[in-house]
């Protein structure tokens, strides 16, 4: 027999564990799923193990802030259910999803969203080597295994996240052979606009340049204005040429390289689901359209956290609890005049966590040569096609990423388009004379992970055959 909840979340980070919080102390019937082994998210990723450690310590006052609220969470009534991974959502609302290889579909009247972010795809020659891994992996590595790499990395990227696992890395004991900052020039000059409606968050602005400060006197290389990558190497990464704005070129020998070129909202399930979504031009990337409370174009379906808007995790928190009010409401837990004075100061709250966005994307906006990467660039890493023979295919009239996804079965891989879909809709966009948004983004189908034979067969349909 499938079991029914008022509130299922998908996502136990910052703002699945505040929405479970709130719908609990609202009478709401609540699971949690989550495909990790812990709450906490990305951003408390091991809290539970780490906090009051050294290597805790080491990650700062942020990280050990989540440890109060993961405690909350489980003691707060939810169902929590960790290792389970969702493949498919059906009006209903049915959630279908499997834990220790065995399938179930739970009726849920209400879904909630909070899947968080996923690091900006930034494909370049040889990104694929053995020997180049993003930062927000490295950083995964130091919060589970304080895990300090050697031999000491070169970074190559922009954003906050950049400057943080920096930092956490020396206080950690380790170290940096350079950084390459790919932020495009003139980002100060960009940023003074913003800088008044930034104000709410002038501690986090001292904590950004007390990184810069700490970065600086830590000695190693910081190049400037870098614009182009390309990894050399046969069995893996041996060499890295890079081009900066002025025209110059550098070859540097080394093993081991972290890039990261900031954060996208993560629309997997949205985008499945047919939510409306709407084009960020400042970052170039697709959240979905939602209302006050957080709630989709799909009645039922909302969206609370990074995957509803890049705000960091305290803003998390803050939308997951505004989500659990407009659920509550939805449900009938509350009336509209109380769910409207409870939200009052979380809304609030939230403006000013969000005061500093503005801000943050006009200092790191996505340089130009993310989206053009050149023919020989490996674009879906599933399938190993490169960027040329998807300009190849959209020579074939002017198919959308739909079409392309036909002809050389781009983002037909295991990640379904995660790591190709911005770049194969930004050369579609090129070849055509369109915008992005114009193009759209690749239609995505279930499963939404992969699935076994035997997952599948062992889900109870209800059924008496």
């Amino acid at each position: 027999m499938s079991r029914s909840v008022d509130l299922l979340i998908v996502g136990a980070g910052p703002a699945g564990m505040s929405a479970a919080l709130r719908a609990r102390s609202l009478d709401l019937s609540v699971i949690v799923v989550d495909e990790q082994q812990a709450p906490g998210g990305q951003i408390w990723r091991a809290v539970e193990a780490r906090a009051g450690t050294r290597t805790g310590d080491l990650l700062g006052d942020e990280y050990a802030a989540g440890l109060p609220l993961v405690r909350a969470f489980r003691a707060s009534g939810a169902l929590y259910e960790p290792g389970t991974q969702v493949w498919q959502i059906e009006p209903g609302w049915q959630v279908f999803m499997s834990r220790g290889q065995q399938a179930e579909c739970v009726h849920a009247a209400n879904v909630l969203l909070a899947t968080g972010a996923q690091e900006r795809p930034a494909p370049f020659p040889g990104w694929t080597l053995p020997g180049v891994l993003t930062v927000g992996a490295a950083q995964i590595l130091l919060k589970t295994a304080r895990e300090i790499p050697q031999p000491a990395p070169w970074i190559a990227g922009s954003g906050p996240l950049v400057l943080l696992y920096m930092v956490q890395l020396l206080r950690a004991g380790g170290r940096i052979a350079g950084w390459l900052d790919t932020s495009p020039a003139g980002g100060w000059r960009r940023a003074l606009p913003h800088m008044a409606q930034a104000l709410p968050a002038w501690k986090d602005l001292l904590k950004g340049l007390g990184w810069t400060r700490e970065l600086r006197r830590a000695g190693f290389p910081i190049v400037r204005g870098v614009t182009q990558l390309r990894g050399e190497g046969q069995e893996r990464l041996a060499h890295l040429v890079y081009r900066t704005a002025d025209g110059q070129s550098r070859r540097l020998d080394l093993d081991l390289l972290l890039v990261h070129e900031g954060v996208v909202p993560s629309i997997h399930m949205t985008q499945a689901l047919g939510c409306q979504h709407a084009w960020r031009a400042d970052q170039r990337c697709l959240a979905p359209e939602l209302d006050p409370w957080g709630q989709t174009s799909k009645p039922g379906i909302f969206s609370a956290g990074d995957g509803s808007g890049i705000g960091g995790a305290r803003a998390a928190c803050t939308r997951g609890e505004l989500a659990a009010l407009g659920i509550a409401l939805r449900a009938g837990k509350l009336t509209d005049e109380a769910a409207q004075r409870m939200a009052a100061p979380l809304r609030r709250t939230l403006a000013a966590q969000l005061s500093m966005r503005g801000m943050l994307d006009a200092l790191y906006p996505p340089r130009a040569e993310l989206f053009a990467p050149d023919d020989d660039t490996v674009v879906c890493r599933c399938e190993e096609l490169t960027a040329g023979q998807i300009r190849a295919a959209a020579r074939i009239g002017q198919p959308g990423p739909n079409q392309i996804k036909a002809f050389t079965r781009a983002g037909m891989g295991p990640c379904q388009g995660r790591q190709c879909g911005y770049t194969v809709a930004h050369i579609l966009a090129a070849a055509h004379g369109k915008s992005v948004e114009q193009i759209g983004f690749y239609r995505i189908r279930p499963p939404l992970k992969p699935l076994t034979l035997g997952e599948l067969a062992s889900l109870d349909t209800g059924s008496d055959t």
